[in-house]
């Protein structure tokens, strides 16, 4: 979810781990020659959602292993999720409403918050993405705490994920929440 510390977290723990980061955002940007901006005002949401799910597929198969931040809705794609749980592990960073809202506040350019009412809409976004964001194999509280303490956090999560048997297994593992 926007606001969550996706970006900023995974920069650092991509640090953290010795592995690239990307940031599906930027290189839709890149892509499309645009920013995310003016993408949603020139083609509109779906079509960004299109080349959002375009982005990540070609990104998963051909560099790997990396830290993959993606946009807020990228989750919502079924392919994208599936291609996600086939090629890595995902990790949602779960904040309360207030949280994402303080911190979307800080930036001006986020086309799904242009509305009258930018608080109802993220609310109801974040209750139309929960359920399917509760698919993750991960999920951790992202507080106000400092990105080094959720980075480390993150890594504890993965390590304990990693080390169950079999690795990956939804059914063994389901979704570790910290």
């Amino acid at each position: 979810m926007m606001g969550s510390g996706k970006s900023a977290v995974g920069r650092r723990l991509a640090t953290r781990l010795g592995l690239p980061f990307v940031d599906a955002d930027t290189e839709i940007e890149t892509a499309a020659g645009m920013s995310i901006p003016e993408i949603f005002a020139q083609r509109g949401e779906t079509e960004f959602r299109d080349g959002e799910r375009r982005v990540i597929g070609r990104i998963l198969t051909t560099r790997a292993p990396l830290v993959l931040a993606t946009g807020g809705g990228a989750y919502m794609n079924a392919e994208t999720r599936e291609r996600i749980a086939k090629l890595g592990i995902s990790v949602w960073l779960k904040a309360e409403p207030d949280v994402l809202m303080r911190r979307v506040r800080k930036r001006s350019n986020r086309p799904l918050l242009q509305t009258a009412d930018p608080d109802a809409t993220l609310r109801r976004m974040l209750t139309e993405r929960e359920p399917l964001y509760a698919l993750a194999d991960l999920t951790l509280i992202s507080r106000d705490d400092p990105l080094d303490v959720v980075v480390e956090d993150v890594v504890a999560v993965l390590g304990q994920y990693l080390r169950q048997p079999p690795f990956g297994s939804q059914e063994s593992c389901g979704s570790q929440e910290s």
